[in-house]
């Protein structure tokens, strides 16, 4: 009878030592869950009901929140005369044959027709001023813009430069504006995250995702030979409507105008214009109704090195291939096949690099360019002039 009492007792302390073995158990394998997959057991996130969930904001929505309202659509038209050469020849629509053969007496050839644009702008200032492409509003008779809240305002032209691609216009009726924040393009890191508003194909206010893909593009890269720009290059989808809208980083400010896409081969690749380069041509184009752009009177190439019959590499540098007679830089010392290495004591690689730290230099001070001519390095002081003057 001793020996059966001692038996169940065994019996109930080994299912305890099971139960609490198992417990323990349990608690290592919850503990490895919950690291292993960095869900806490308590988190707030998890205790949240269905509807908390659905009213929580993804960071694209909160951008939107800071400048989505002050993204514009901008409505233009302008009559465009009509050319009659090459439709009939010359004095046919006066014989009175041509007339009575295909019933045309009395037939009077338009002499213009109207022709209709849009594209998207942004509102930076509480005076209802609005920033844009120069392409949109070119040579427009009349702009309408359309606001977020469904207000439609006529727009006077401030200024444009075709230069740099970017126009000012000014609403004409009473505030209150909703106005976007601008941003610092100078702090962008490639992989930051960009967001893309405007109104593509008449659609307002599409918003699209993607990131910064690179910065600095030159837009000679881009076969564009007529502009003056460094452009942003972004993945978020840009499309025809979209041109003059903001480039939104994550928190909502404006880092750039978007200004172009890529058709064709590189389909996809879209490019909008740094903010700070918009705000001081902005600020230009307000100011006296056109851009500054500083210039020394030279064409550069890259300074690519032959290794071989064959083959051949690009080094840092600039090569300078044509002075402007008579213009800062021949009247600063510089010649043909000079090597431009530096300017004001920052290294320049690629032609590029020798436009942007001229732009960045403005008129502020004469420019110390370093150069290497017949293998001697030298210093030329230049001054640089507004390229409108160039022109003259």
């Amino acid at each position: 009878m001793h020996g059966l009492d001692a038996n169940r007792l065994l019996i109930g302390s080994l299912k305890l030592r099971q139960k609490k073995y198992f417990k323990i158990f349990v608690l290592v394998v919850l503990i490895f869950f919950n690291f292993r997959y960095e869900t806490p057991l308590h988190s707030s996130e998890a205790l949240l009901s269905p509807q908390e969930n659905r009213n929580k904001q993804s960071f694209v929505s909160k951008a939107l929140n800071i400048s989505g309202n002050a993204v514009v659509t901008i409505e233009t038209q302008r009559r465009v005369l009509a050319s009659n050469e090459g439709v009939f020849p010359p004095g046919i629509l006066n014989d009175p044959y041509f007339e009575r053969f295909f019933g045309l007496r009395g037939f009077q050839v338009p002499r213009s027709r109207i022709e209709k644009g849009q594209g998207s702008g942004v509102i930076f200032s509480e005076e209802g001023l609005v920033l844009t492409n120069a392409h949109v509003i070119e040579k427009t008779d009349q702009l309408i813009v359309g606001l977020s809240d469904g207000r439609r305002v006529v727009g006077n032209v401030v200024g444009e430069d075709s230069l740099t691609d970017l126009a000012v216009i000014k609403l004409k009726a009473k505030g209150p504006w909703p106005t976007a924040q601008l941003g610092d393009s100078d702090n962008l890191k490639v992989g930051d995250w960009a967001i893309a508003v405007g109104n593509p194909f008449g659609l307002e206010n599409t918003v699209t995702l993607g990131i910064i893909s690179n910065l600095n593009r030159d837009v000679a890269q881009l076969g564009i030979s007529d502009k003056r720009i460094d452009l942003i290059q972004t993945d978020a989808a840009i499309n025809p409507g979209n041109s003059g809208g903001p480039l939104l980083n994550s928190v909502g400010e404006v880092i750039g105008i978007n200004t172009l896409v890529r058709t064709g081969p590189g389909a996809g690749l879209g490019f909008a214009i740094p903010i700070n380069r918009a705000r001081k041509i902005a600020k230009d184009l307000i100011t006296s109704g056109r851009a500054k752009h500083p210039m020394i009177g030279v064409t550069l190439s890259s300074n690519i090195k032959q290794k071989s019959n064959f083959l051949s590499q690009t080094e840092d540098g600039a090569i300078i291939k044509y002075v402007m007679p008579n213009g800062p830089a021949e009247k600063g010392g510089l010649k043909v096949n000079d090597l431009i290495i530096s300017i004001n004591n920052e290294k320049t690689s690629t032609p590029a690099d020798v436009v942007q730290k001229i732009n960045r230099n403005n008129f502020q001070s004469r420019l110390k360019i370093k150069i290497i001519r017949d293998n001697i390095e030298s210093i030329k002081i230049i001054k640089p002039i507004d390229i409108y003057d160039l022109q003259l």
